[in-house]
């Protein structure tokens, strides 16, 4: 049985569309730093396309309530 919350884009939590508050509502982790997370792996690491990644997720991911 999974207890994480559906996966959802946060209204609360948001810069931009929410995707990465979203991950942080969903893994249980403090929205800031899952972004700190989610730039540092965007700069350090060349297979991860942060951009293109964030406008897939955000295409993908449905919009919380």
């Amino acid at each position: 049985m999974s207890t994480h919350p559906p996966l959802r884009r946060s209204r609360s939590n948001r810069m931009i569309a929410g995707v990465v508050g979203g991950l942080a509502d969903y893994f249980g982790l403090d929205p800031t730093l899952a972004r700190i997370i989610y730039v540092l792996v965007s700069i350090f690491s060349a297979a991860f396309p942060g951009i293109l990644v964030y406008i897939l997720l955000w295409i993908l991911i449905p919009q919380g309530d």
